[in-house]
């Protein structure tokens, strides 16, 4: 049993990273998948395959490499807010990461979306994580 499956979901990207993987396999769930449509979406990861088996599923994620200098999409990713601490913001104190270069991942009421997004649909929640 994981106690926080989002940091978990989090170091196994940043790990396989670190370690030159094409690809990283990770236990499935609603949250994790928004989050990896995501990191898509925003050109992080090549691409992204949900296998569903009768249990939990997977989520099967391509990374992205710089072709000349092999290095990762992903300079970093990070956890914000932690079950210990939890950290929500409203939609005026949004956080802004490396002045707009990079991504925050807002879980709001009306689903995850990009801290961008979340400032033009005028809405806060909590920060699950950065990424730049």
């Amino acid at each position: 049993m994981v106690t926080d499956p989002i940091a978990d979901y989090l170091t196994r990207v940043r790990n396989a990273t670190r370690a030159g993987h094409k690809v990283v396999e990770i236990p499935a769930s609603k949250i994790k998948k928004e989050i990896t449509k995501i990191l898509f979406d925003q050109g992080y990861i090549l691409n992204y395959k949900f296998e569903d088996d009768k249990v939990q599923g997977k989520i099967k994620i391509a990374l992205k490499y710089d072709k000349l200098t092999n290095l990762s999409a992903i300079k970093c990713i990070e956890r914000a807010s932690k079950p210990g601490l939890r950290k929500y913001s409203g939609s005026k104190e949004l956080p802004r990461v490396l002045n707009g270069l990079g991504i925050a991942i807002i879980s709001t009421s009306k689903g995850v979306m990009t801290d961008k997004k979340a400032r033009q649909e005028n809405v806060g929640g909590e920060v699950i994580c950065y990424v730049y």
